[in-house]
């Protein structure tokens, strides 16, 4: 009697074993797809571990509403396309809203309002007026939401009258205006204060027309139940004292 106990027992135990097993292996993880170089929102810290605000930002989320998360450094100018082929499940990296992307994939409700500006070497005399004219050499970071509206808006619609070199990064954008090889950038707001907080001599010249973007989370078309989770945890997060904390942490406005 008491050896068929003993063998119902570990028969139960080792089932137990086997479905935690099968359960652990199974373990969901989503994968944030991030521009490794657009502070504050993503970077790569000194010690090569992903920082910035909505790293931080995911990380609470994830924790709040129950699933784990890793953050995949990813080209920007693809990140769509690799999203949409399942190499990543979502984006959360100061990605701005416009109608092309929303065409792509679904979006979390809005977090952030960025604001965008032209901004130049800190010794550069030029004029805000002077910005669009022939000689002038802009630079801007490849598939973001700044270089598809200069594109379509000033140079397309228009006589082009300045030339656009486009960048990996804003980062490499930042050395060439230091270098001389162009005279302007055109960044977010943020990312300048960030710049400029670690030192970099570049001024703020002003704005140049486009209008204040909406930064939200991006998800898959089909992938609606997990938009609703990170829809909930961002509202969570956004009604906490976190909230502010990383606001004032990461200089974000």
């Amino acid at each position: 009697m008491k050896k068929s106990l003993f063998k119902g027992l570990l028969i139960l135990a080792l089932a137990g074993m086997v479905f935690c097993g099968v359960a652990a292996a199974e373990e969901k993880i989503y994968i944030n797809g991030i521009d490794a170089n657009y502070p504050p929102f993503s970077f790569i810290d000194s010690k090569g571990e992903p920082d910035g605000f909505d790293i931080k930002a995911i990380n609470w989320i994830a924790q709040e509403m129950g699933f784990k998360v890793q953050h995949q450094p990813t080209q920007w100018d693809a990140i769509i396309p690799t999203l949409k082929a399942g190499k990543i499940d979502f984006v959360a990296s100061g990605m701005s809203v416009d109608e092309p992307r929303k065409q792509q994939v679904n979006f979390s409700t809005c977090y952030y309002k960025t604001v965008m500006i032209l901004v130049a070497k800190r010794e550069n005399p030029i004029m805000p007026d002077k910005t669009m004219e022939a000689d002038m050499k802009w630079g801007v970071q490849r598939g973001s939401s700044e270089a598809n509206w200069i594109q379509d808006k000033l140079i397309e619609d228009k006589e082009k009258k300045f030339m656009l070199q486009q960048y990996d990064s804003a980062s490499l954008a930042m050395d060439d205006i230091l270098n001389g090889r162009i005279d302007v950038a055109a960044i977010s707001l943020s990312s300048a204060d960030e710049f400029m907080e670690k030192g970099m001599p570049i001024k703020i010249i002003g704005s140049y027309g486009q209008p204040d973007d909406e930064t939200a989370y991006a998800c898959r078309k089909e992938d609606t139940e997990f938009l609703k989770m990170l829809n909930e945890g961002l509202k969570r997060l956004m009604a906490s004292a976190t909230w502010t904390e990383l606001k004032t942490k990461y200089g974000v406005r």
